[in-house]
Order: structure tokens, then C-alpha cells, then sequence
């Protein structure tokens, strides 16, 4: 058994000397790389990073300055050349700042966006003529932190708290406006390699279309991606599907394999059905598809382009001066397997792809399973912002041909040449590209011309909240499936298969509805994020006998073994060849001889009667998951991706391993499970769902969210003033560093029904633990104060903070400075002042207060300048501290997902003792275990209890124990030797009489986590309030002072226990009780109204249905009795009204029937 240990002193040593050289805790840095390095892959890499691959990707964008079809006037040919990107400092305007740096510190106070300067380098050239070329700033983009553009790349721990950072920044995120936010990782569909699907909903997309595809995700150099699909119809055609600017096109597959290359209909059967001319269902199918194309008489390559290219002409935006086969090229070239750039191998794969096709129709391959990890990748968040960063760049391009086209419908003069004209057309156009981002990152909305091949267009973002350390690193390990497969009714996109071993953690997955779609990395998973050389691998599959293409123009099917590099088809060979190529491969690459990356996937997959489409599959691009394991035959480490590992035998534990099957072992069992998964101690004993709840409420924890917690202005900070270590806790908990963010207390818990005031999950808590500082916790809220708000542009200030010479109130100056700010450490209520402003315009003092219900403490006051520093002091930061006892009311959980909130603080006095004299802290119900079977708390409580006795730190990682090594006997012994019961039980003393207890009681020592939920921030009181002007109800929600709901099923609660008073109190007395008039005769509410009282008499309330008009003076009517209404209409009647209690609701429901049509009649009795 391994032990854990406590390190005091080194992390004492380590806060008061931060290391100078490197962190202490490089594994933390491993989790966020895949967001850090997908940024730097940015501006870094070949061909001088993504962007740069991403604007010669776009071209050239041509202009006439002429409106005819024809093409004549002066052409244009612009395109952005480069691109750069500064690093963040601040603005030119700004002459007073001697450091030009900007700092993420002081964005995050400031409440600014941590950005620098987007720079494009546009070069045009007219009518083909010398280039021009002139660098525009684009704008201000958000920077993530610890990229290859942020200040702190690569800063030491010491360096890091000098710029008033954590010691140990990850980075990975950016900063918008003060708020963290974190590009969230989505799952799509692996790229460039071809997925047999059947879907039904293929079938609606015409008639004969079958629920028979297949689907290929390309992917470009710059990471953009293309998707195409062949559909099989019913007939036995095959279309080819492709999305473009958010329209679908569908276009028959040999009129893109004759464009493609010059080819005839013999080579095409042939590249299909190989030496499988036996196979009749294949030929027929084949011959219908060739037979069919010959309707549209097109034969040679250039007549297909042609025909191509006057179908798209318009779609892609051609301008005159491009030949129909020009434009037929451009469309094969944009969206016909993008990933490939020769038009041989483009050929080839589609061939491929229709042979996978009719095998998937005719059962002899299954399709395969797109939520599976094995056809999965993982989109970065850099990748994702690249990737709107050209599409941004793209419309820069666009907008400059549409201002010139404004100004020749204008009438403008059009002067390419002329500088002054180009500077023109370039201030016009909205060059700003860095707000787009700004505004992508702070709502997490795309807007997108493209959908960027894309399910979803929002959602993209999310806060890296610090409600605790756990909290935030888990943002950085989370995947999502995409918003929408949220909505789909099925679950099966929710299921964890085998296949994510090591890949996705089992048990870091939220209950309710993101569950099994928003699930978090396995904390050995990376992620790659440039693609690996493999410029060497086609020359050594060659030389282990793979024959090339070329020699084998009709081999194909799946009798034969295809060999694919990322995509690209590089030969043929036996199935048998095929698996000594594959292991050749592995040995050769874990060996490390022959350049063949470590991180390359060999997924060989083998022949099978109805199984997988065999082949051998070589994957060595960017964005896949790939994790360690160790090879067996070289005992070294191997990197394996997900698509091999479903043919691999990998033995979890060195015990498992059988000879010729087994090629590799797992490093530890524990690689299955994420970081905040493998910190749950002992949680191979736990019911499963309890170990999922952990993971949920760890993340919940009031605990410690950072160290410089005075660099920072979040809206909301929880903080545990009594944080420890646990002792009992697995080794990773030190790998990762969490002793720096300590997330909770060591208590003795002992479980005995005590009181009653233990049930359902209650639990009870010393008050002399409490009063020790047991949970205590603070809550930081900032608020900020900006006098410029209601200030237009351009108007001089006219607020100033601090007192005027006018008369105010003396006991302002009980909370607020001279200055008019408020002294550090006040004690505010409701209603008081924080801080005092002079208004000139009216030429008083005037006071902002503080609003909230919660007393509090001013704990920060912050000064905000502007962004170039030299307007006057407007705008203030106030950071309250709320202290957080633990009350009644307030939820606690173990780490074991047993959570309970705290029902009474018992007085030391009347606590059970043992016969050492120790009281617990805790009392928990023990019925709260049989049916959960949380065993692991059990073990935690005996592993405690023998750690606090020996001194020692207890290490529980899971699958440590087994069957003959028990952690009862382990523990047990421990105790005994300590003088203590082996079992974890003693004889308690009732606290009240002294007595001892009849039986003997479990007490140990268990970590226990304060959550954030606490009865302060829930309660909700209300006798009168607001009401909804509409229905005269109470309105809803806590911060308006609203009520709480009786539903429907409250409703029949109340009925049922006859309890009629309160259901009336509930449902009329304290929601919309109303006196109103009614009419006795006609039964009318809404027709009663108000008479106009004359002089001498009161009003009386009168029903105008029932009275009678009169236009003169009747003989023999008595004056009393007529009455008149507002307008001065004489009526005569209608006297007979009598005023009801009813809900106003009643009232409002029959003004809208009236208003249908409807009438309702009321009889009023007596």
C-alpha cells in the first residue's frame, strides 16, 4: 500500500518563496494545453501559423469599377497578404504610461478586455499590374492568457506573483469586460476519414433518397472543414451533398469524378468493383450510375467544369472575367474533399468512399457509430477562433467590393489608382474585426455567413467561474456534445460506451438534463494540437508492401486492405500484410528509429462477416484525443488515439496480462477517471451515482478560489476561512497541487440517531466546533459606482466625487472619508451611504447607498481610471466582505455525495463523548448509508480516525484494495495498535445524563465540504408587494420581493388536508382579493359603474345594462331617480348592485370573453 504525505512545510517554503525557475505542479499546466497550444497554433507553426494558412486559403478578391456583365473597366485584385497579431499594451492616445504593457491583473480590476492590435497586411494591384500594399490595423482582439501573446508566457511562479498573479496562472482563458470566459470544447465528427451512416433522415431529402450515407468531414490546412456526403437513392444512384453558405446542393458523384480528373466510365468501374466482377449487385448498381449520367452528354473533364461552373457562377460570387471551367475548378477545389489538394487522390477517395457505400447497403459493413469516440474529435476553442477570424477577414475582403460597388451606384468616381480613393473606401467599410470577437466571447453567439460547417450557432462560451479551485479547472476539462443534442429526444447520444476508456471520464458527467453530453477529459487525455510529421511514413508503408495506387488502378473493397494517411489513400495490400504492417508500424514508431511520430494512430481494422469497413487507417492531424499507455514488447510508453484502441488488447493491470494478446498495460487504473474524479477518496466503494453527485458538489464547495484574491473584482467570491488538508486523500490530490485551494475541514463525524433533529439528511453540528470556526466562510461582493452612465458622449462632467460646500448631513461622515469614499473595514447596512458625489448642475452633495438586505464589510476600495488615463476620476470599485457563518438551514456534504444541511447547533455540554473525552463535531443519521451504500465514507471515517492517531496522511486512491487486502483490516490494525477498537466503534456517554449508550458507535474522522447554498441567499419572506398590473397577483422571484407559487398540486394538498381557511388566505386574501360592484338583475361585472353625484348626494354605483337611456325629461319620474355618467348621458334605473369579494383574476378572465363574444352571467344570492 502507497502512502500519501502531508506536505506542510514545503508548501509553507513555497508560498513565502515562490519557485524561480518553473511550477511546482506541471500537470495543471498539461490539463489547459489543448486550449493554450490551439491558440499558439494561431501564429506559430508552418507557413507562419493558422492565420496565414487561413488567408491564402481565401485568395484574391476581384473589383471592376464598372456595373456590365461583360467584365471591361479597370479590374481590382485585393487580398490580405498576412496577418499579425501585437501583444497586448495600451493605447497609442495614452502619453502618460511609461510601462506599454497591459497586464491581465489589471483588466480584471479595471473591468476591461485583456486585447491587442489585429494587424492585416491588404496588397492590391490594378489590372494586373505592380502590387501596393499597406498594413491596417483591424481592430482590438481578446488575447488568451498565457498564449505566445500574452505577457506571461512562460513567466516562473515568482515572476507571475510580482504581476500580481496566482503563482500558478494557467491561462486558457481570455478576459472580456473583467469577466473570465473559456471557448467551451465541442465534439464533431473525426475528420478526413469517411463514416458509413444510415439515418432516416437522409430519406427526407426527395423522393427515392434511402436513410443509406456516407459522411466525410474535411478538414483544411487552416482547420476549417468542409462536410460531404454520398446518398444512396433507392434506384441505386449516388449523390454527393454539400453545404454551402448555409444552402444544401446536390450533385449526381460522376459528374464530380469526371471533373475531378480526365477519366473514363472503365476506369470508374473498375476503381469501384476491383476484382469483385462476380458481385452482382455491385456491377448492376455501377452500371445504372454510369448509365444514368449519360443524359447530361458530358464527357471530357473541361465539359464537366464547364457544365459545373455555370450552374455555381452565381452561388460562388464569380465575377465576369472568370471562365466557366475556371469557376467548375474553384468549386472542386472548395468543396469536394478539401483536405486533399491533388485531384488524383480526391478521385481515389471518392471511388472509396462509393464502394463503403454499396458495402454499408448491402449489410456487408455495419455502419459505423457517430457517437462513439472513435469517430470523434475535439474542436479547440483556438482552432474555433481562427476559424471566425477568417471568416471575419473574408467579409473585410467582401465589404470592400460592396463599397465600391455602393460608389459606382452612388455615381462616385471610382479611381483605383488613386491613394486618396483607396483610403476612402478603406475608412467607410467597418474595419473593427476585433469587437466581432469581443462580442463572440461575451454572448457566445456566432455570426457566421458560413455556420462554419457548425450544428449550432450559440453557446460557444462560458464563465471560467472561481467559485473554487475545482470549479475552475474543470472548465478547462470539459467537453460538450453541442447544444443541439440537447434538444433530440433519444439517448442514445447520451450513452458512455466502451470505447471512451481513458478518454472520457464515466463518472464526471452533471445528473439531469447536460447529462452524457457535457462530459469532462479523463486526466491523462491530451489533446493534439499541430499535426505530426509524416513525410517519412509513405516511403516506409512501401517499403513493408504496400503496393501505391498507382500499380493499383483496380484493386479496391473490402477483400483487400486500403492504407490511408490522414485521408489521403496510399496503397493496397492483404489483410494478412496489413496486420504485420500495422505492428511493424507500432514497434518501429514506439522504438523511435525511423521518424515515425510517437502520437501517430494506427487503426488497423480487421476483416470481419458484417463488422467494421476493414482497412488500415493512419491518423496524425490535430484536434484528436490520445492518451499513454505502456507497450509491452519495448516496455515503453506508447501514445494510443481512440479509433485503435477498439482493436487493441490493453490489460488494465499488470496481473491481466496473458501472452500473445495482450500488447499493452495501463500506467495506473485510475487513468479512466478525470482530475475532480479521482480525488474522491475510496470511491471504488460507492454506489456509482454518489461518486457522480461528488463530483457536482465539489465543485459547489465554498473553498478557496485563488490566493490573490485582492488582484481581483469578481461579481461574487466564496471563500472558507478554515480551510485544511484532508487526511485522507488520494496521491493525485498533491500532483495536482490542491493543498495550494483547500476545499474543506477534517471533522469527527459520528453516525447515531441523537436527537431527531437528525432526519432525512439533517445533520447536527457542535456549537462549540462552530464557534472554533467550523464551515466559517466569507462572501465577497463587488460593486461598481460609475458617475459617467448617464452622461452622453461628448458632455463636460458635471459629478465629482467627494463633499461640496453645500449642506448634507453630518452622520454621513460616520462611513465615508473626507474624500466621500468609505473608510476600510465599515460596517454597512441597508440604506447606508458609500460614497458621496457633488452634482453641479443642481449644486448639491448627493450619496449613493447600499442596497442590499445583508449587513457587510467595505473590505476594497478601487480607483478605475479610463483607458488613456487622463480624464477626470469617474468610476470606483467597492469589494464588501459578508461573513457566512454556518446557520440553520445551511448545506454540507461529505465527499461522497451524502449531503445534508445542518439542522441544529447542539451545545457542547449535552454531546455523546467517548471514553477519551472526544466530542464529535458532526452527528449524521445513520440511516443516511444502507440505501446509498456510500462504503467509502465508511472507510474515509476509519482511514481518518487512524491518520489523526499515528500523525500519518492516508492515501486513498481507488482500486488499491482488493478482496484479500481489505481496507477494514488495513485500517483496523492501524487502530488497534493505537489502542483503539478495530472496527472504528467506541462507547459513547450520553451528554445529557451520562449514562453509557446501549450500543457502540462509529466515529471516525471525514473531510467534510461547506457548499455554497446557503439559507441566506434563499429565504423568502412577503406579506404584501408588488403586483403584476395585469392580474393584480403577486409577482415571482426573491430579488422583487415576490411570492411563492401555490400550483395546482399545492392546491389538492391543501384540499386534501381540509385545511379551507389557509387555501382561501393563500389563493384570494394574500394574492388579488378585490371588492367589486356586480348588477343583482342582469348578473353583470363588468357593467356596473360609478354615477356622477350631484350636488347635495353621494355616488352611487349603477348598472348601465340594466337602465334605461332617456334623451328629455319624462313626465312623472321623480329627479332623484335619474343619474348620469361621465360623458353627461342621462340614465333612469339600474339600481339594483351590490359589491362582492372576488379574485381579480375573475374579473380580468371575463373581460377577455367579453371581449370574444362571450358573456357571463353571475347569480348573486341572497
Amino acid at each position: 500500500m502507497t502512502t500519501a504525505k502531508f506536505r506542510t512545510l514545503e508548501r509553507e517554503h513555497r508560498f513565502k518563496n515562490p519557485p524561480k525557475d518553473r511550477s511546482a505542479f506541471q500537470m495543471l499546466y498539461d490539463a489547459v494545453r489543448p486550449h493554450v497550444g490551439s491558440f499558439n497554433a494561431l501564429t506559430e507553426g508552418p507557413d507562419g501559423g493558422l492565420l496565414n494558412l487561413a488567408v491564402k486559403d481565401i485568395g484574391t478578391k476581384t473589383i471592376f469599377d464598372t456595373n456590365d456583365a461583360t467584365g471591361s473597366g479597370n479590374k481590382l485584385r485585393i487580398r490580405v497578404d498576412s496577418v499579425q497579431i501585437a501583444k497586448p499594451q495600451v493605447p497609442s492616445t495614452d502619453k502618460l504610461s511609461v510601462v506599454r504593457n497591459t497586464y491581465p491583473a489589471e483588466c480584471r480590476e479595471r473591468m476591461t478586455t485583456y486585447r491587442a492590435r489585429l494587424l492585416l497586411k491588404v496588397c492590391w494591384s490594378i489590372n494586373d499590374g505592380e502590387e501596393i500594399s499597406e498594413v491596417r490595423e483591424a481592430g482590438q482582439i481578446p488575447i488568451m492568457l498565457q498564449s505566445n501573446r500574452c505577457h506571461l508566457e512562460n513567466l516562473s511562479p515568482d515572476q507571475l506573483v510580482k504581476l500580481r498573479e496566482e503563482s500558478d496562472e494557467l491561462g486558457g482563458y481570455f478576459i472580456v469586460n473583467g469577466i473570465e470566459k473559456l471557448i467551451r470544447m465541442l465534439i464533431v465528427q473525426r475528420r478526413n476519414h469517411p463514416m458509413a451512416i444510415i439515418r432516416p433522415s437522409f430519406a427526407n431529402r426527395g423522393t427515392s433518397y434511402s436513410h443509406f450515407g456516407v459522411q466525410i468531414r474535411s478538414v483544411r490546412p487552416d482547420q476549417t472543414s468542409q462536410t460531404n456526403v454520398l446518398h444512396y437513392l433507392n434506384d441505386g444512384n449516388v449523390t454527393f451533398r454539400f453545404s454551402w453558405r448555409k444552402n444544401e446542393y446536390l450533385i449526381p458523384v460522376v459528374m464530380i469524378l469526371k471533373a475531378l480528373i480526365e477519366t473514363n466510365d472503365r476506369e470508374i468501374f473498375d476503381g469501384v468493383v476491383g476484382a469483385d466482377t462476380g458481385n452482382s449487385f455491385l456491377t448492376d448498381r455501377l452500371e445504372l450510375l454510369l448509365r444514368t449520367y449519360k443524359n447530361y452528354n458530358l464527357y471530357s473533364q473541361k465539359e464537366t467544369l464547364a457544365y459545373l461552373g455555370d450552374k455555381f457562377r452565381v452561388v460562388f460570387g464569380a465575377t465576369p472575367d472568370m471562365s466557366d471551367i475556371s469557376v467548375g475548378e474553384e468549386v472542386i477545389k472548395r468543396i469536394v474533399l478539401v483536405h486533399l489538394e491533388n485531384n488524383e487522390d480526391k478521385f481515389r477517395m471518392l471511388l472509396f468512399m462509393i464502394r463503403k457505400l454499396y458495402s454499408l447497403v448491402a449489410g456487408d459493413c455495419s455502419p459505423d457509430n457517430p457517437d462513439a469516440t472513435q469517430h470523434q474529435e475535439i474542436l479547440l476553442g483556438g482552432f474555433l477562433y481562427g476559424m471566425i477570424l477568417k471568416e471575419k477577414i473574408e467579409e473585410y475582403l467582401q465589404n470592400i467590393r460592396l463599397q465600391v460597388q455602393s460608389d459606382i451606384n452612388r455615381g462616385i468616381a471610382v479611381n483605383f489608382s488613386d491613394r486618396k480613393y483607396m483610403s476612402r473606401v478603406f475608412l467607410r467599410i467597418n474595419e473593427n474585426i476585433g469587437q466581432k470577437l469581443q462580442y463572440f466571447l461575451s454572448t457566445g453567439n456566432l455570426v457566421s455567413q458560413s455556420g462554419l460547417d457548425l450544428q449550432q450557432v450559440s453557446g460557444y462560451t462560458v464563465v471560467a467561474e472561481k467559485i473554487n479551485f475545482h470549479r475552475f479547472i474543470s472548465h478547462f476539462r470539459m467537453v460538450h456534445r453541442g447544444s443541439f443534442f440537447a434538444q433530440l429526444k433519444t439517448t442514445a447520444v447520451r450513452k458512455l460506451l466502451p470505447e471512451s476508456w481513458g478518454f472520457l471520464c464515466p463518472v464526471h458527467t452533471p445528473d439531469g438534463s447536460p447529462c452524457g453530453l457535457l462530459n469532462h477529459l479523463a486526466h491523462k487525455c491530451r489533446i493534439t494540437t499541430k499535426a505530426s510529421d509524416v513525410t517519412k511514413v509513405p516511403k516506409l508503408l512501401h517499403k513493408l508492401g504496400v503496393s501505391p495506387t498507382a500499380s493499383a488502378i483496380n484493386i479496391s473493397g473490402p477483400n483487400v486492405c486500403c492504407v490511408q494517411l490522414d485521408g489521403r489513400i496510399i496503397g493496397w495490400c492483404s489483410h494478412k500484410q496489413g496486420k504485420i504492417v500495422a505492428d511493424t508500424l507500432r514497434f518501429w514508431k514506439v522504438e523511435g528509429h525511423h521518424d515515425i511520430p510517437l502520437d501517430l494512430e494506427i487503426g488497423y481494422v480487421p476483416p470481419s462477416s458484417g463488422g467494421q469497413y476493414p482497412g488500415l487507417y493512419l491518423f496524425a492531424g490535430a484536434s484528436r484525443m490520445v492518451r499513454p499507455v505502456r507497450y509491452l514488447p519495448l516496455d515503453k510508453e506508447d501514445i494510443v488515439g481512440p479509433f485503435e484502441q477498439v482493436f487493441m488488447n490493453v490489460a488494465v493491470i499488470p496481473s491481466e496480462i496473458e501472452n500473445n494478446i495482450h500488447t499493452h498495460v495501463e500506467f495506473a487504473p485510475t487513468n479512466i477517471l478525470s482530475i475532480l474524479a479521482n480525488l474522491t477518496p475510496f470511491s471504488d466503494f460507492n454506489q456509482s451515482p454518489r461518486n457522480m453527485y461528488q463530483c457536482q458538489m465539489g465543485k459547489q464547495t465554498m473553498g478557496t478560489p485563488g490566493v490573490a484574491l485582492c488582484h481581483r473584482s469578481d461579481n461574487k467570491l466564496y471563500r472558507l476561512q478554515s480551510g485544511q488538508t484532508p487526511i485522507v486523500k488520494a496521491n493525485l490530490y498533491d500532483d495536482y497541487g490542491m493543498d495550494n485551494f483547500p476545499n474543506g475541514t477534517n471533522a469527527v463525524v459520528a453516525v447515531i440517531s441523537y436527537t431527531g433533529y437528525d432526519m432525512d439528511d439533517a445533520m447536527i453540528i457542535n456549537k462549540s466546533a462552530d464557534e472554533r470556526g467550523f464551515g466559517y466562510g466569507v462572501v465577497y461582493k463587488v460593486e461598481k459606482v460609475d458617475l459617467s452612465l448617464n452622461r452622453k458622449r461628448g458632455d463636460p462632467i458635471t459629478q465629482h466625487f467627494g463633499f461640496g460646500s453645500d449642506e448634507w448631513p453630518e452622520s454621513w461622515k460616520e462611513k465615508l472619508d473626507n474624500d466621500g469614499l468609505p473608510h476600510i473595514g465599515v460596517h454597512v447596512e441597508e440604506g447606508d451611504p458609500i460614497c458621496a458625489y457633488y452634482d453641479d448642475i443642481l449644486g448639491k452633495t448627493k450619496v449613493k447607498t447600499y442596497h442590499s438586505s445583508e449587513p457587510a464589510f467595505i473590505e476594497e476600495v478601487k480607483l478605475l481610471g479610463d483607458d488613456n488615463g487622463t480624464s477626470e476620476f469617474q468610476t470606483l470599485s467597492i469589494k464588501y466582505r459578508i461573513t457566512r457563518q454556518p446557520l440553520i438551514g445551511d448545506k454540507f456534504s461529505s465527499r461522497h455525495g451524502q449531503k445534508g444541511v445542518c439542522s441544529r447547533k447542539w451545545p457542547q455540554i449535552d454531546m455523546p463523548f467517548s471514553e477519551t473525552g472526544i466530542q464529535p463535531d458532526v452527528i449524521i443519521n445513520p440511516h443516511a448509508f444502507p440505501s446509498r451504500m456510500t462504503i467509502g465514507m465508511f472507510v474515509e471515517s476509519l482511514a481518518g480516525k487512524a491518520g489523526a492517531l499515528h500523525g500519518i496522511a492516508q492515501d486513498a486512491t481507488p482500486w488499491k484494495f482488493s478482496e484479500s487486502d481489505t481496507p477494514a483490516d488495513y485500517f483496523g490494525e492501524q487502530l488497534q495498535r493505537a489502542g483503539y477498537n478495530y472496527h472504528g466503534n467506541e462507547p459513547l456517554y450520553s451528554g445529557v445524563t451520562g449514562e453509557e449508550l446501549r450500543a457502540d458507535i462509529y466515529i471516525g474522522v471525514v473531510y467534510y465540504q461547506r457548499l455554497r447554498h446557503m439559507v441566506n441567499d434563499k429565504f423568502q419572506v412577503r406579506s404584501t408587494g408588488p403586483v403584476n398590473s395585469l392580474t393584480l397577483q403577486p409577482v415571482k422571484g426573491r430579488k422583487r420581493h415576490g411570492g411563492i407559487r401555490v400550483g395546482e398540486m399545492e392546491r389538492d394538498a391543501l384540499i386534501g388536508h381540509g385545511t379551507s381557511f389557509l387555501l382561501q388566505d393563500r389563493l384570494l386574501n394574500c394574492s388579488d382579493y378585490t371588492q367589486t360592484a356586480i348588477c343583482r338583475s342582469c348578473g353583470s361585472l363588468l357593467s356596473t359603474q360609478m354615477s356622477v353625484p350631484r350636488i347635495g348626494t353621494q355616488a352611487t354605483t349603477r348598472c348601465r345594462r340594466c337602465a334605461k337611456k332617456i334623451d328629455r325629461v319624462l313626465q312623472n319620474t321623480d329627479e332623484m331617480d335619474i343619474w348620469e355618467d361621465g360623458q353627461g348621458t342621462k340614465f333612469i334605473g339600474g339600481g339594483d348592485t351590490t359589491t362582492v369579494a372576488i379574485p381579480f383574476v375573475l374579473k380580468y378572465l371575463d373581460s377577455e370573453l367579453s371581449a370574444m363574444g362571450i358573456r357571463m352571467h353571475y347569480n348573486v344570492v341572497p
